[in-house]
């Protein structure tokens, strides 16, 4: 029997990548996971755009609004947990409601103003009617296409008082007091998936209907 030489090791033939291999294989997925979390995850999840790619991708305005979302889901739940106190204004008393009974509102004569706007899905606005303390002023909303989130409050000189909230709103009528001097009403925002117009009607003692945002 003939004895043949033993290949040597650099004739054997490769096992696999070497580990130079491995190591840029690992660095080329790191970079890539890097550079997909910087222009898509983070525009489209938290509306954080620092290369600008993801706003010409339109994913940064999808981010903000879940940003959005959530942070409104987080105050929702907050506000729902919290305990709800009655404010106490002075001569007021306690205001024990927001509202004044809706048959109160009823008559057409009542309406100083009316106005209507339209919502995109996603988009807010408020109006708010500038009272003074003590002033009842009457309204009739009522949203057109679909439903809205509202929240009836007041404002002014670090004062602040929430009257009533809703979520899945079609419309509410009744009357405001005002619990101080300042701007008191609405904030609504479109939650629907098409655009939604609402017409609001006021009237009473108030001084001013204004578009506050």
């Amino acid at each position: 029997m003939s004895q043949h030489d033993l290949p040597h090791t650099q004739e054997l033939p490769s096992t696999g990548p070497t580990t130079a291999q491995l190591l840029r294989a690992t660095f080329a997925a790191c970079a890539a996971a890097v550079v997909i979390f910087v222009t898509v995850v983070l525009p489209a999840e938290f509306g954080i755009d620092p290369t600008r790619v993801g706003t010409l991708l339109g994913l940064t305005e999808m981010g903000q609004i879940k940003t959005q979302l959530a942070a409104e889901a987080e105050a929702d739940h907050h506000s729902d947990a919290a305990p709800q106190l009655t404010p106490q204004r002075g001569p007021l008393g306690w205001l024990t409601q927001a509202f004044v009974p809706p048959a109160q509102a009823q008559d057409a004569d009542l309406w100083t103003d009316e106005i209507s706007f339209t919502l995109a899905p996603g988009e807010g606005v408020e109006w708010k009617l500038r009272m003074e303390e003590g002033a009842l002023a009457q309204f009739r909303w009522v949203a057109t296409g679909g439903r809205v989130n509202f929240d009836l409050h007041g404002h002014a000189n670090g004062e602040s008082i929430t009257y009533e909230k809703g979520r899945g709103a079609a419309g509410a009528e009744g009357g405001i007091l005002a619990a101080f001097d300042g701007l008191h009403g609405w904030f609504w925002r479109n939650r629907d998936t098409a655009d939604v117009t609402i017409t609001l009607q006021v009237g009473g003692n108030y001084i001013a209907l204004e578009n506050t945002h």
